[in-house]
């Protein structure tokens, strides 16, 4: 996605806040080489969720999967290259 990105991650032992710094800094100064700048990427914060049961977990799935649809870079979820539906697809061939 050009401006926001979604993921559904299953937390253990680290917590959201820390995993979300990580990616966030290793993202960040990977995109800063390759782009030739410097500066802050992301926003401070994030939105999380729990998934309250198996209707909300395939809920927030249908809805990552669709985002790419609705930004118009893809006709359909299994287009988007980086996306689960993509891989839940090729992965079989």
């Amino acid at each position: 996605m050009p401006n926001d990105g979604h993921l559904l991650v299953e937390m253990w032992q680290t917590p959201l806040s820390k995993l979300l710094h990580s990616w966030k800094t290793l993202t960040g100064k990977r995109a800063n080489a390759l782009l030739g700048c410097s500066g802050q990427l992301w926003q401070e914060d994030y939105r999380d969720r729990y998934m309250r049961d198996e209707a909300h977990f395939r809920k927030t799935v249908r809805y990552i999967e669709s985002n790419p649809v609705k930004g118009g870079l893809v006709k359909s979820p299994e287009e988007w290259r980086f996306g689960s539906a993509w891989w839940r697809v090729n992965a079989k061939a």
